[in-house]
């Protein structure tokens, strides 16, 4: 055993002092092309937000130069040790297609991120509705798309997901309308009512005056006469406004002697007659 031990001993010490400077060499092309890799993304990235390009862009192509400036690191270190490049390209190739084949969700998950990065239907900071889930969009990378919940929980989704589903973009435009609905009573003088609903609505400062906001009677409910109000405003100020409208219109119609519906059931109770 000692004897094996001993020849294996010579041979590496052998190896290494016939290939050791092709090793050290090796090692300093794999740290400097790792250091270049990080600074040149690093470089593209700066001059990108330089020309005001999108954020999700940028992080995008930062990545692919990285790995695709790391690869060529790889093969420089391949060769420095000896390997024929020609044939590790040739076994890369077939490696890369069978693995490619095991890995066609990702390469799915790869062409996705492209066309989403290419045709941008949301950018960073937009609230979307994707996939089944909604949430501000953080990031999207090689292979899948980081969301942001509202209560701040962190959604991951696959790219091929999201392009091959229907993408709500509600942040997407600078305004949005803002759709509520008020019953009042049959009892009730729908002309005030309206008059009510639209004093409110002026009296917020926030609400767009073009386009104009609609209150109209849109149905004869079982138990309401109901209206619908729809504002316009700032997409930035859509819950703020929804909140304080839905308030403020409520103590707007009851201060001004309007019922509000609710439903209810009456219930008749009838004795039989004693025999």
């Amino acid at each position: 055993m000692e004897a094996l031990f001993n020849q294996y001993k010579d041979q590496v010490i052998l190896w290494a002092a016939k290939n050791g400077t092709n090793l050290i060499v090796a090692l300093i092309i794999l740290i400097v092309g790792h250091w270049l890799a990080k600074r040149i993304s690093h470089l593209l990235q700066k001059a990108m937000q330089h020309k005001g390009m999108d954020l999700l862009l940028i992080n995008f192509i930062r990545g692919v130069a990285y790995y695709a400036i790391m690869a060529a690191v790889f093969i420089a270190v391949a060769a420095q040790v000896g390997i024929d490049t020609t044939s590790f390209l040739a076994i890369l190739g077939s490696v890369g297609l069978a693995v490619g084949l095991a890995m066609k969700d990702n390469l799915s998950n790869f062409s996705s991120g492209v066309m989403l990065v290419l045709f941008r239907p949301f950018t960073f900071g937009d609230f979307v509705d994707v996939a089944g889930v909604s949430g501000s969009v953080v990031a999207i990378n090689l292979f899948h798309t980081e969301l942001k919940s509202p209560d701040n929980q962190r959604i991951i989704i696959p790219n091929s997901l999201i392009m091959g589903q229907v993408i709500t973009n509600v942040t997407g435009n600078a305004t949005r309308r803002i759709d509520m609905v008020f019953g009042i009573g049959y009892g009730d003088d729908i002309a005030k009512a309206r008059d009510v609903i639209i004093a409110a609505l002026e009296s917020e400062a926030k609400v767009l005056k073009d386009p104009a906001y609609t209150v109209a009677v849109s149905e004869l409910a079982d138990s309401s006469v109901n209206f619908v109000v729809r504002p316009w405003v700032a997409t930035a100020d859509y819950w703020d406004v929804r909140f304080r409208l839905t308030e403020s219109i409520k103590l707007a119609l009851e201060a001004n002697g309007i019922s509000i519906p609710f439903p209810q059931r009456d219930v008749h109770i009838i004795q039989p007659a004693q025999a």
